[in-house]
């Protein structure tokens, strides 16, 4: 038996979107203000995606699958970075974190000043990615005497590059209104190319005998990073100035997991090797933490649920020189040490119309307790994290966040209200109450969906976001506070043949 599945995407994306957020007093005010030094921000991308997948079945117990995958996007984030007044440069992000000191910098980003030739810098982040690569799986099952095994090989070759060409442009503004005095030359901002080989392969096995299964498995990571940059005088790449870099990593991850089930009761556990890689700076070590598990699953009539604890034990954290989690864009990464995430997971559902003959009324409710505390000191590059003391709190994780969601099913329609809850949370490592400037607070955010279907073949869903339109913050990085998504309203149509 063989079957092979193909399969074609393609997206475009013009949006007027900015890396500029506000400061504090403008995000109460006016929280979907835009600056005008942000006018000219808009991100261009497009994405083709292309994969072939071919299965091949001996017979009931044994098949192959291999996929072969392509994946292609270009991007240029075009967006007001910082601005230069009398020869002194300052970053969006500080300008608008401290907005009284610099309060000359924040009028002309606000609009409110005028500014000479080249005061605004607006970089063209216009980048290239691609990500390709074949992989295969061998899965073979049996049986004998209450036992069930299953076993499975995997291998992957992966290829995937980045390619930077960004420049930047000069901008005054009068009258709010900005205009170009000087144009960048694409290549002198940015000018290198980033890639990975890497092959990795696993091996899965299940072992089921009556009422428990065993789940032991190990993976093989072999990635080789490298780098070369062209730099900012060779925007034609020939070479003249060409540094390059190269990184290597071998790594085994093994893990095992463990399920057990009474009646209506199980009860599962696993221990599991995290691995994330390094760039392609010499000498740089991947992160690595072991990973704890131990949970329950249950059925009591009306009742389902899961409650789950867990411990990640971080040996190496990296950290990364995002622009977009406060830093320069480098996407060098760092050490941060030694972490510790503990927390407790509980979902609970219960149908209100068990007995109904063509009514449900599911009612799920999904809670999350995460305590992530860093165990060794250090000083974020960059001002990232700020400075880290053993006991602080890790940035941007709530400790509390719940999901509950009603929803009324009939076989010609479906309604769901939902509401999710997000804590507050510190945008700088700390410990103790938080600060207001490195606060984002906790928000509830209520969504209404329904479809109808007409028929077997034709449906209709509609989708309202933020339905009481609650205004409420995410972030502060990469430059100031940001709303999230106001009241929306979509609206799909879906065609089954």
């Amino acid at each position: 038996k063989h079957i092979l599945d193909l399969k074609f995407q393609y997206s475009d994306e013009e949006s007027n979107e900015t890396y500029v957020g506000l400061t504090d007093n403008d995000f109460e005010n006016t929280p979907f203000r835009r600056y005008a030094g942000s006018q000219e921000d808009e991100m261009v991308n497009d994405h083709i995606q292309i994969s072939t997948t071919y299965v091949l079945d001996f017979s009931d117990y044994f098949h192959i699958t291999t996929t072969a995958y392509y994946n292609g996007f270009s991007r240029n984030w075009y967006k007001l970075d910082a601005v230069t007044l009398n020869g002194d440069r300052k970053g969006i992000a500080n300008i608008l974190e401290n907005p009284i000191t610099n309060e000359e910098y924040y009028n002309v980003i606000s609009g409110n000043q005028d500014a000479a030739a080249d005061a605004l810098l607006v970089k063209a982040n216009n980048r290239k990615y691609v990500s390709q690569g074949i992989q295969t799986k061998f899965d073979y099952h049996w049986s004998g005497d209450n036992t069930f095994h299953d076993l499975e090989l995997g291998a992957r070759f992966h290829y995937d590059q980045e390619d930077r060409f960004q420049w930047v442009d000069g901008y005054g503004i009068n009258n709010g209104i900005m205009n170009l005095t000087t144009a960048g030359t694409p290549g002198t901002d940015a000018n290198r190319i980033s890639d990975a080989n890497a092959f990795s392969s696993y091996l899965l096995y299940k072992l089921k005998y009556r009422n428990l299964t065993v789940t032991p498995g190990l993976r093989y990571e072999s990635i080789s990073l490298g780098r070369k940059d062209y730099g900012k005088n060779d925007v034609s790449r020939q070479g003249i100035d060409l540094s390059t870099r190269e990184n290597q990593v071998n790594v085994w991850i093994p893990g095992m997991g463990l399920n057990y089930n009474f009646n209506q009761i199980s009860i599962f556990g696993g221990i599991h090797k995290g691995f994330s890689p390094p760039t392609s700076k010499e000498g740089e070590q991947p992160e690595e933490s072991v990973n704890y598990e131990l949970g329950s699953r249950f059925t009591l009539g009306n009742f389902s649920g899961e409650l789950v604890g867990f411990f990640n034990d971080y040996s190496n954290l990296l950290g990364s020189d995002l622009a977009a989690t406060g830093g320069t864009g480098s996407l060098e990464q760092f050490n941060a040490g030694e972490v510790n995430v503990t927390g407790l997971e509980v979902l609970l559902n219960y149908n209100a119309l068990n007995n109904h003959k063509k009514l449900r009324l599911p009612i799920t409710f999904a809670y999350t307790l995460t305590n992530a505390e860093f165990r060794s000191s250090f000083d974020s590059p960059n001002d990232i994290w700020g400075e880290v003391t053993k006991g602080d709190e890790m940035p941007y994780i709530p400790k509390h966040q719940f999901n509950v969601l009603i929803s009324l099913e009939h076989p010609s329609y479906e309604l769901n209200l939902s509401g999710r809850y997000n804590g507050a949370f510190r945008t700088k490592a700390g410990s103790g109450s938080i600060p207001a400037n490195e606060l984002v607070p906790s928000s509830f955010v209520v969504d209404f969906s329904a479809k109808y279907h007409l028929n077997d073949h034709f449906s209709i869903n509609g989708r309202i976001i933020n339905l009481l339109d609650e205004t409420y913050a995410v972030s502060r990085v990469p430059a100031g506070l940001r709303p999230g998504h106001p009241f929306g309203a979509f609206i799909g149509i879906f065609l089954r043949y």
